[in-house]
């Protein structure tokens, strides 16, 4: 891409730079959500949204244990304070993946069954929810650029040629973050249709 009409002008440089962080921080997010979606494969991210009531405060697992996955179908949670361990198993026993971990006293083993095709194609529909959700921040985002432009415009900080151009820049980082996010939503899907 060419240089920065926007990032060039000194009215319309913070807005440039706080829609690039904002659009940014929307595909980081999505990108967080993908890593702990389920593909049938055991990966220690599916349980990085777990909170573990422990010491009078609700903590991630992370923080309390150690988390491995040492087999495509098995997740190991190896707790740092072994008093915490019957309610980090009692934590996953709830937990929104609708998991079943076996206790044996040192650590937890949090079995990652097989997925069936009937919920391969429910999980590609989350993502596909999520995928359009945070297209919309995008979008939402870039309204929120194109409304300071006109402002800047409005009071004579920038020329209407300058405006026009800018709004098209922001247009353009839009289509590019929008893309990046449905890349993201393709492999992702890939990965979880393939058995």
């Amino acid at each position: 891409m060419a240089a920065s009409i926007m990032a060039g002008n000194p009215a319309l440089k913070e807005t440039h730079l706080q829609l690039k962080a904002r659009m940014e921080k929307a595909v980081e997010d999505f990108r967080v959500h993908l890593a702990g979606t389920r593909t049938g494969r055991a990966n220690i991210h599916m349980l990085d949204n777990v909170r573990v009531p422990a010491y009078g405060t609700e903590m991630p697992l992370n923080q309390l244990a150690q988390l491995s996955a040492p087999e495509p179908n098995m997740i190991v949670v190896q707790p740092f304070d072994p008093t915490v361990l019957a309610d980090i198993e009692k934590t996953l026993r709830t937990a929104e993946g609708g998991y079943n971990p076996q206790n044996d006293g040192k650590l937890v083993r949090v079995p990652i069954p097989a997925m069936t095709e009937e919920r391969r194609r429910d999980v590609v529909k989350q993502i596909n929810k999520t995928l359009e959700d945070h297209k919309t921040a995008v979008r939402n985002i870039r309204r929120d650029g194109n409304d300071a432009i006109k402002k800047a415009l409005k009071e004579k900080a920038v020329s209407e040629d300058e405006s026009k151009a800018a709004q098209e820049e922001v247009q353009k980082l839009t289509d590019a973050e929008i893309a990046r996010l449905e890349e993201m939503g393709r492999v992702k899907e890939k990965e979880i249709m393939q058995i």
